[in-house]
């Protein structure tokens, strides 16, 4: 069985993983998609993958800017491991594999013909060095017309190769297998695989294996010790044959007993190691050897020395995704131990009001004084109530969610945000004012997520003016017609944020609180909002206040699937 995947590699999605399984999913701005990007450039539904007899079919909704397949513009394309898909400025990378129950090993499609075995009739015919693969032009001037035709073609499937090579992909075995298939392709072999050298100890596996269209792929694949080690030993390349060797022809015997095999073995030759070997091969059925009236070799010197420079640029390739996941494994290492201290830091605070809390009441109720032990109580309650919000935000930060989209009043949501907090703006002597407008058409969003939105923000503001004379916070509700967007506007005219700042403040753990804040509420509101097919634009000046924006599409009615109306 296979599992199919959609990663957005580059846009303001980076990161996000969808599913793709047997029901059609839709792709576009509009919330109601399965797949539901924030790209401003990409239209409401903007196109359609589907499953079609195990198949992945892309089809485009008659979207304003098109989908791109590899940079191929297209209507409807079937889906390939490793294509990536353009919509605006949006990169999906379409990922297709088997399941581990039904994966196909490398190594179980791999014999290893024993050193010094009497099944090893390969003799080494040529052998090059791995420098050789750098010069490849060099000596062009010197060079036949027909030669220098065959190195610029060269240079064409090296371009090629190159291309696969820096290609993103989810996994190295899916940038070797399509470098596999291109040198298969090119040299006109059977067979192709790589195997790769262990740092430790030094030993050759497989890790890939690719077949040529129409070649049997159930017997193994014979690969000789004697010649690996060579090349692992050597750092050369060879081209070996058994038609030079093989005592059925010295001795008369009928070749209808079986053809006559090739390979080509190279080094994997990066930066600074070896990485493993390319290994190819072909074999000539007997039949052709007499039609042929005898065995022309189809592997030559100059094929031996495009696969050094293949197997280059395979090594370096390998070598870019290792150093890739080292950068990943250091940089989630280096934002889990940020992660730990800032939320140690927040939950210790919260403890310490939780601890002093506990011992007012403990007071209380040895001197038999409810007061204080109601004092006690309602520190408790307080820093309760904190840890349940941090707690919140903490999931809602760390996975992306599909809203729970219901018909409801946004005045009544943001009614209830500021009934909240309005015994907070009068503890500590902010004015707060609430303009809901009255012409709000229905609307479907998720009412809870919202109102975690607003409140997030609405805190924020009763911060920002806490302690300052005349501090004002003004929250107001209105629908852009010509939009066709709800809006939530949150205005204070406190301090202001400072310009080096305003690109920083949706970033998780960055906060303008300092101790006070735990830098998750912007973060979570801009996510919430962003779920909904929208987003939160600020204005800020210091010593001027700050304006937040809280902005939606208005969404009335699930839209169709196969909608195809341009967005």
């Amino acid at each position: 069985m296979e599992n199919a995947k959609l990663l957005v590699i580059q846009g303001i999605d980076q990161g996000t993983r969808y599913d793709i399984g047997d029901e059609p999913i839709g792709l576009g701005r509009d919330v109601v998609n399965t797949i539901s990007l924030h790209d401003t450039e990409i239209s409401r539904c903007h196109a359609q993958v589907k499953s079609e007899q195990g198949k992945y079919v892309l089809t485009d909704l008659n979207s304003s800017n098109g989908t791109y397949v590899n940079g191929e513009s297209i209507r409807s394309r079937e889906l390939k491991n490793g294509d990536q898909i353009q919509v605006g400025r949006t990169v999906l990378l379409f990922s297709q594999t088997l399941d581990r129950a039904s994966e196909s090993n490398a190594a179980q499609k791999i014999a290893f013909v024993p050193e010094r075995d009497a099944e090893d009739l390969s003799s080494i015919v040529s052998s090059i060095g791995h420098e050789a693969g750098h010069d490849l032009v060099s000596h062009v001037h010197d060079l036949k017309p027909d030669s220098v035709a065959q190195s610029l073609a060269n240079l064409q499937v090296l371009y090629r190769i190159s291309e696969e090579a820096v290609r993103n992909s989810t996994s190295i075995e899916q940038v070797l297998e399509r470098i596999l298939d291109l040198t298969i392709d090119v040299v006109g072999a059977d067979r192709g695989c790589v195997l790769l050298r262990d740092v430790d100890t030094g030993q050759v596996t497989p890790q890939a294996i690719r077949y040529r269209r129409g070649v049997d792929q159930s017997a193994p694949m014979p690969i000789s010790h004697t010649i690996v080690n060579s090349v692992v030993a050597n750092r050369q390349g060879v081209l070996t044959s058994d038609a030079q060797s093989d005592s059925r022809f010295t001795a008369g015997q009928s070749i209808f007993q079986a053809g006559i095999r090739e390979a080509i073995c190279v080094p994997m030759q990066g930066r600074y190691e070896l990485m493993g070997v390319l290994y190819v091969d072909i074999t000539t059925s007997p039949q052709r050897v007499l039609l042929d009236g005898g065995h022309a070799a189809k592997f030559n010197d100059d094929l031996l020395r495009l696969m050094v420079a293949i197997g280059r640029q395979s090594a370096l390739a390998l070598e870019d995704n290792r150093y890739q996941q080292a950068l990943v494994q250091a940089e989630r290492l280096a934002a889990i131990g940020q992660t730990i201290a800032t939320l140690s830091h927040h939950i210790k605070n919260i403890l310490q009001g939780v601890r002093g809390g506990s011992y007012l009441i403990e007071m209380g109720l040895k001197d038999f004084n409810e007061e204080i032990v109601r004092k006690g109580w309602n520190i408790v309650d307080k820093n309760q109530t904190k840890i349940y919000n941090l707690v919140m935000d903490m999931l809602t930060v760390s996975k992306e969610r599909q809203p729970a989209m219901v018909e409801a009043d946004l005045n009544e949501t943001v009614a209830d945000v500021c009934e909240l907090m309005q015994a907070r703006a009068a503890e500590l002597g902010v004015k707060f004012e609430r303009r809901l407008a009255d012409d709000l058409p229905a609307s479907q969003f998720d009412p809870d997520g919202i109102h975690r939105a607003v409140l997030n923000i609405v805190t924020n503001a009763i911060d920002a003016v806490e302690g300052q004379e005349g501090g004002r916070v003004i929250i107001s509700t209105e629908y852009d017609s010509l939009a066709r967007a709800l809006n939530v506007l949150v205005s204070d005219n406190g301090p202001g944020i400072p310009q080096e700042l305003l690109g920083k403040i949706f970033q998780v753990f960055e906060s303008t609180k300092g101790a006070r804040g735990t830098g998750l509420g912007l973060a979570v509101s801009r996510q919430i909002i962003r779920e909904h097919g929208g987003d939160i634009f600020v204005e800020s000046h210091p010593g001027q206040g700050s304006l937040f924006m809280l902005k939606w599409q208005l969404i009335q009615e699930p839209a169709p699937m196969d909608r195809t109306a341009p967005g």
